[in-house]
């Protein structure tokens, strides 16, 4: 059964429309991805080639869901609603994702049956990996089920091997940047003065232009397809630049004012508008022959922009002609997934919603009120696209405009879905019928890079586009887009030196001159090198009037009425990706910036990440309002001592937190990709009401939601700033355990060396071959990579070393005096002191008795921080921390599964990894006390619970020591665990749960939960 294009594009849309909202991976599977075949990619007998449940055989008999040998590809499905990073417990004890799960199966297949491609889906999401990628775990490509009917090409590999698997969309995106990428070093390399910073601003605004130009011809916003390209092939490539500067003048022209003997190709295009062509005094150098070969042969008839996407072409644009981000050499734009992760949960879910309940509320109508039904039906409808048109959007950092852009593209979307509800039925049209009124100005964002500011604008006039197509499909009437008649506000500047409400500061409000005659002002001189702000109104230079006041973009005019006061607000949701910068890494004018934005916050904000202030800034706009927000933001807020610092004082000032995803990895998908693990928060303000964002809303779907990377969802009674639903506790620094009979946790020694006093095995060898006497100053040195990874290294420990033990030693005196330069050279006076002592760590903290290691960094992907006992005549350095004399119940609650869940949500990261700290140990409630003290106490003088978790604990040290020849990172990776150990530790988090009175079914958020409700009472018992 052949198809067209079209007719699976039609089919993919039915398919997806059937499934959307449903899926049971036992009873839907074989009906979904059979009918996936037959109906989108015309497979006529789908059950010949795709076979379920095929037998694999590891540690038993287990099943692929699916598998289609012709195309060497297997799949994992999984039910609606699971998220594909969610990790399950398998028969074994392991914990793995769908796609580990699905690439273990793979990997015990026979050799000839190992599938290229593997796709984990769960219904309303296709993830596809390519086993031939160096990583496919990290390179994966997404396809969402409501996306299909544009993007079912991705899944054309299922039947055709040699497909590509990107997105069509992201595909004509990622060349479409390749080409704008061309062509700026064409015309760059054309300037008198290329790195000078007039030329880069004029080359951006060119290329922004000729972007558009392309765009408008392929997408049907210029009279005829290529018009551009055609137009600029006729002629010379001398005479190029003249055509490119005449072009750009009658764009800027009504047709009215333009000259009426202009030549036929240059009056047959339109008035543009928007202010897009408006700048004359941009520097254009000559065009060559390789420019126009560009323009006209490959950009212009070579490749159609009309497909773009414009969030992801935003991005990929303005980070491909950045100068701060193309030195990097690679395009970079966020997935769309990651956006709705911020504007689903903060908007759009529930605006859905009541769409759905408008809908639902007409089919459960008696049809006796069918006569009046249609009527009722359309006011609902007409009330509730209203009110989407009236919403109104900030970014306060929105770079390329994605967060914008996708916001525009899904509110349309879901106009365009009312648009069939009204058009569907001829009953519901009537004369005053406005095909659209979603608006691109209803989006506002402020960003400190100009040229990121007219990217934006750009790609939100191409989506207004793109969505104009689609309304006149609907609609079926041919709408003008042209010339363009709203903008979005965005912004050059500072927004942590900026009042968000205004997006400019108060004293650039620039006047205008004009003349007045009988209240009518015939024309305008406006001031030169003045940025006007659309839908702002300014003062009339001139007027005797105090009142009166001109809208530079409608040129309307308030003559005799007050000139618009402040509002309270001025936007409904306030959303974004905020820049991250730790403190470490921060520049002079963003320290100035955070000590601005945190001035009531003392000097308590040293260490918080540069992201931390846009929470403060929004917080002090929404104040008293029901302004909603949420930004992304790197997981370092929610952790460690960041979260007292930070969190505390916000939730004083009343802000409260409506949703949260915890710990995730936000994928910035790029040439060179960049992982980042984030959290996202939204957040409002108490006390607030009546906004008109909420103004006849129907019930939220949720009130709080806290998201889990495994994919579970919490409907939470309060998000804490851990992003927990438990008690607003907040962690501070002290310097003993709550438990002051426990023993202190330090951190090992710190060399401070420039790496002069560690050497490898072999300079240790070395070192003993030629001096034999230095052997009695060598010790194993230990950081938490060689203690994981059973690594050896090994240090000159001079410690109540005689000096003329080692003087005589040339290679010893050697690294001391590079020791010594090093520390002269440090910045700080304390180690520039320490250069007259090289032989010496600058902190020496080595315990004298045997004693527990704790690296101080571990893998994420570890359930349990693996610990260790070890002798004193192995050197800790700094990255481990330890305690002296260490019984084994205390190593059998620090490796239990109460402590390790303690541990994830409190300790600081790096990057992802666990960093842990002796605020942590200090901080635990330990089962001593707490929730159930009586009890435990009780118990615990029997000595039951505390031999039962001593017993687990040795159990532990047992089974480790089967394995002499397997590090600490073989024996707790979940792939390898042995299955000894395994049960091993589970029996010790038996026993240490029973300790707490924790029941044993208990979640690790609700074990957490529990350990907060403890630690508040402890803290209260203390203060008391």
């Amino acid at each position: 059964m052949a198809r067209t294009a079209i007719n699976r594009k039609k089919a993919a849309k039915e398919f997806a429309d059937f499934w959307q909202g449903k899926g049971d991976e036992k009873q839907d599977k074989e009906l979904f991805w059979t009918s996936l075949l037959r109906n989108v990619f015309g497979i006529e007998k789908p059950e010949t080639v795709i076979d379920f449940e095929k037998r694999v055989k590891i540690n038993g008999i287990k099943y692929i869901d699916a598998y289609i040998a012709a195309t060497n590809t297997a799949i994992e499905q999984k039910s609606l609603g699971i998220d594909l990073d969610k990790k399950a417990l398998q028969s074994d004890g392991s914990l793995l994702t769908p796609y580990e799960q699905a690439k273990r199966y793979n990997d015990n297949l026979r050799y000839s049956e190992r599938c290229r491609w593997i796709v984990v889906s769960n219904f309303a999401e296709f993830r596809i990996y390519d086993m031939e990628k160096e990583e496919p775990e990290k390179h994966f490509g997404t396809v969402l089920l409501e996306n299909l009917s544009n993007d079912f090409e991705s899944l054309h590999f299922l039947v055709d091997s040699e497909k590509d698997l990107i997105p069509p969309e992201t595909q004509v995106s990622l060349k479409a940047g390749e080409l704008v990428g061309k062509l700026y070093d064409a015309i760059l390399k054309q300037y008198k003065n290329p790195e000078s910073a007039e030329t880069l601003k004029s080359l951006n605004i060119l290329c922004v232009r000729l972007v558009f130009l392309l765009y408008a011809e392929d997408a049907g916003i210029f009279p005829e397809k290529d018009m551009f390209g055609r137009y600029l092939a006729k002629s010379h490539p001398d005479e190029a630049r003249e055509k490119i500067l005449n072009l750009f003048e009658i764009l800027n022209t009504k047709p009215e004012n333009r000259d009426p003997y202009l030549s036929d190709d240059l009056a047959a295009f339109p008035y543009v508008n928007g202010g897009l062509f408006a700048e004359r005094e941009i520097e254009i150098p000559r065009f060559n022959e390789e420019i126009v070969d560009i323009l006209v042969n490959k950009a212009s008839a070579g490749f159609d922009w009309s497909k773009i996407s414009p969030t992801i072409f935003g991005a990929v644009f303005e980070s491909t002609l950045n100068p701060e981000t193309r030195h990097q050499g690679g395009m970079h734009y966020t997935l769309i997934t990651n956006i709705h992760k911020v504007i689903d949960p903060l908007f759009l879910d529930e605006l859905r919603h009541e769409f759905s309940s408008i809908v639902g509320t007409r089919a459960a109508c008696p049809q006796k009120n069918s006569a009046r039904e249609p009527r009722a039906l359309r006011q609902k409808l007409e009330q509730f696209r209203n009110k989407i048109a009236s919403l109104k959007f900030l970014d306060p950092a929105c770079g390329s405009g994605n967060f914008l852009t996708e916001t525009y593209i899904s509110l349309r979307r879901l106009e365009n879905e009312i648009l069939k509800k009204i058009h569907g039925n001829q009953q519901l049209l009537g004369s005053d019928f406005s095909p659209i009124k979603v608006k691109i100005s209803q989006f506002y964002g402020i960003e400190i890079n100009d040229f990121a500011v007219t990217v934006a604008k750009t790609a939100l006039w191409i989506a207004e586009s793109q969505m104009m197509k689609e309304t006149e499909e609907i609609v079926e009437e041919d709408l003008d887009f042209l010339p363009l008649s709203t903008s979005a506000t965005i912004v050059e500047g500072n927004a942590l030196r900026m009042d968000w409400r205004y997006l400019c500061e108060e004293e650039k409000i620039p006047t205008i001159t004009a003349k007045k005659t009988n209240l009518i002002y015939p024309f305008m001189i406006r001031e030169p090198e003045v940025e006007y702000h659309p839908g702002r109104y300014y003062p009339v230079k001139g007027s005797d009037s105090k009142y009166d006041e001109i809208n530079l973009i409608t040129d309307e005019i308030n003559v005799g009425k007050p000139r618009q006061k402040k509002t309270e607000n001025h936007y409904d949701y306030i959303m974004g990706n905020p820049p991250f910068v730790g403190h470490q890494w921060r520049s002079k004018e963003q320290q100035s910036d955070m000590d601005t934005v945190f001035k009531d916050f003392g000097n308590n904000h040293g260490k918080l990440d540069y992201v931390c202030c846009w929470y403060k800034k929004a917080l002090d706009i929404i104040r008293g309002t029901n302004v909603k927000c949420a930004f992304v933001s790197t997981n370092s807020i929610c952790q460690g001592e960041s979260v007292a610092t930070l969190w505390k004082p916000l939730f004083d000032d009343a802000l409260n937190i409506d949703f949260a995803w915890r710990t995730f990895r936000w994928d910035s998908e790029s040439t060179q990709k960049a992982h980042v693990h984030c959290v996202i928060v939204g957040f409002s303000c108490r006390h607030a009401r009546g906004s008109r964002a909420e103004k006849n809303a129907v019930e939220p779907i949720a009130h709080r939601q806290i998201f889990n990377a495994d994919g579970t969802v919490i409907e939470a009674k309060n998000i804490n700033g851990y992003l927990l639903d438990a008690p607003n506790v907040f962690i501070q620094n002290r310097n003993q355990n709550l438990n002051p009979t426990l023993p202190k946790m330090s951190k090992g020694s710190q060399p401070t060396d420039g790496g002069n006093l560690i050497l490898s095995t072999d300079e240790k060898d070395e070192l003993i071959r030629k001096y034999p006497e230095s052997a009695k100053f060598i010790r194993q040195f230990m950081g938490a990579e060689e203690f994981i990874n059973n690594k050896k290294r090994w240090c000159l420990w001079l410690k109540n070393v005689a000096p003329n033990e080692y003087r005589k030693i040339p290679p010893v005196i050697a690294r001391l005096e590079r020791v010594s330069e090093f520390r002269r050279k440090s910045p700080t006076a304390s180690v520039q002191r320490d250069s007259e002592t090289p032989m010496l760590f600058t902190q020496i903290r080595q315990p004298e008795t045997d004693y527990l290691a704790i690296p101080r960094v571990s893998s994420e992907n570890r359930k349990y921080i693996p610990i260790g006992f070890m002798k004193p005549d192995i050197i800790l350095s700094d990255r481990v921390s330890y305690i002296s004399n260490a019984t084994l119940y205390l190593f059998g609650v620090m490796s239990s599964n109460v402590h390790n869940a303690w541990m994830r949500v409190v300790c600081g990261r790096l990057k992802s990894d666990y960093n842990y700290s002796p605020f942590i140990y200090n901080n635990f409630p330990w089962p001593s006390v707490g929730v159930h003290a009586a009890r435990v106490q009780k118990t615990m003088q029997s000595s039951r619970l505390r031999a039962d978790i001593e017993q687990t604990a040795q159990a532990i040290l047992d089974a480790r020591a089967k394995y002499p020849d397997s590090s600490l990172a073989d024996l707790y990776d979940e792939t390898t665990m042995p299955p000894d150990l395994r049960k091993a530790h589970k029996e010790n988090d038996k026993a240490v749960m029973a300790a707490y009175g924790f029941n044993s079914k208990m979640s690790e958020s609700e074990i957490v939960a529990e350990l907060f409700k403890m630690y508040e009472r402890l803290i209260k018992k203390e203060i008391d």
